[in-house]
C-alpha cells in the first residue's frame, strides 16, 4: 500500500476504533486509533495528513501543530480566509514544523510541464484560461451538500480552476465576477460560473455538483494553446497527456503513469527531512480562499 519513497504510513484515526481498524487492515497500516486525539498523542508520528470535511481542516490542523506534528491538510484550507490566516499565524509560531495545503494536481508532471511551456513563451503571451470541473451528487447526506461543513461546488472543486489560474498567471486577480446558483434545500452553491481578471489576462470557469462528471482545462496564448486530457485527477496507473498546439502543429506530450498523491507526499516529506520550504507555502492557501470569498460576495 505504501508507495512513497520518503514517508511511511504508521497509523490511522477515525471517530470509531472499528472504522479505523477496518481501514488499517485493508491497507496494512500498523496502528488504528478510535479518536484523532489518540493519534496526536503518539510520539512516534512525525506528520499527519488531514482529509477531514472542510469545517474541520483548521481546528484539527492547529491541534496537530500544537501537538508537534507536521501537517498536510486537504483543500480548501478552511471555511474562510480568516480561518486560513488563523492557521497561518499558528504555523508561524512553530517554524520548525511544516504545514501545507494538499493541492495534489500542482505536483503532477503534466502541470509542471504546462507551467514550463507557458513561462517559456512558446504559446506567446498567456491570454486566457478556460476550465471546468463538475460531478453529480444530490444526496442530502453527502458532505458536499452540507453548507455548515463547507460544502458546495466552489469550495469542493471550483477551488481548482481558481488555484490553477493563480498558479499560471503567478498573480492574484484584480477583479472577479460570478453567477452562483444556490440549492433551495441545501443552501450550497450547485453551480458557479466565474471570470477572474488578471493584469495579464483572464480566466473563466464553471463548477457544479449537479452536472455530469467533467473536467477540462485549455490554456490560450497569443501564439498557441495547451490542452489537457485529464487535468485534475488523471488515472495513476495509466499515462497522461497534454497537447501543445503551436501554429498548424498539434504535439502530443505523454507522461509516464504516476500517482500525484504519492508525489505530493514525498515532496512534503522531503521538506521535513531536509528542513527546506514546502513546495506550496501556506500563504498560497490563504490567497486562494480570499478569491473564493470574493466570488461569493460578487454574486
Amino acid at each position: 500500500m505504501i508507495k512513497g519513497e520518503y514517508c511511511d504510513v504508521q497509523a490511522i484515526a477515525s471517530r470509531s476504533k472499528e472504522a479505523a481498524e477496518k481501514v488499517a487492515k485493508g491497507f496494512a497500516i500498523p496502528r488504528a486509533y478510535g479518536s484523532y486525539e489518540e493519534l496526536l498523542l503518539d510520539h512516534e508520528i512525525d506528520a499527519v495528513y488531514i482529509p477531514l470535511p472542510n469545517h474541520l481542516h483548521v481546528p484539527w490542523s492547529i491541534k496537530a501543530i500544537q501537538a508537534g506534528k507536521h501537517v498536510l491538510v486537504e483543500k480548501p484550507i478552511g471555511l474562510s480566509s480568516e480561518e486560513a490566516r488563523r492557521l497561518l499565524d499558528e504555523s508561524l509560531k512553530h517554524p520548525e514544523l511544516k504545514v501545507m495545503e494538499a493541492f495534489m494536481y500542482r505536483h503532477h508532471p503534466q502541470w509542471l510541464k504546462a507551467k514550463e511551456l507557458v513561462e517559456s513563451g512558446i504559446i506567446g503571451k498567456l491570454s486566457t484560461i478556460q476550465s471546468s470541473f463538475s460531478f453529480f451528487e444530490d444526496h442530502p447526506e453527502s458532505i458536499v451538500n452540507k453548507k455548515e461543513c463547507g460544502g458546495g461546488s466552489l469550495m469542493d472543486i471550483g477551488c481548482y480552476p481558481i488555484s490553477l489560474s493563480r498558479f499560471l498567471f503567478n498573480a492574484e486577480p484584480t477583479k472577479v465576477y460570478a453567477n452562483i446558483e444556490v440549492h433551495p434545500e441545501f443552501k450550497t452553491d450547485t453551480m458557479a460560473t466565474a471570470i477572474l481578471e488578471f493584469e495579464q489576462g483572464t480566466s473563466s470557469f464553471f463548477s457544479s455538483t449537479l452536472m455530469p462528471d467533467n473536467q477540462q482545462v485549455e490554456i490560450f496564448g497569443t501564439n498557441g494553446r495547451i490542452e489537457f486530457e485529464i487535468p485534475f485527477n488523471p488515472v495513476a496507473d495509466k499515462p497522461s497527456k497534454i497537447w501543445l498546439c503551436h501554429g498548424d502543429q498539434k504535439k502530443e506530450i505523454v507522461f509516464d503513469s504516476c500517482d500525484q498523491y504519492t508525489i505530493q507526499g514525498d515532496l512534503f516529506s522531503l521538506a521535513i527531512l531536509n528542513d527546506t520550504p514546502v513546495p506550496t507555502p501556506l500563504q498560497d492557501a490563504v490567497d486562494n480562499m480570499i478569491v473564493i470569498e470574493r466570488l461569493f460576495n460578487d454574486d
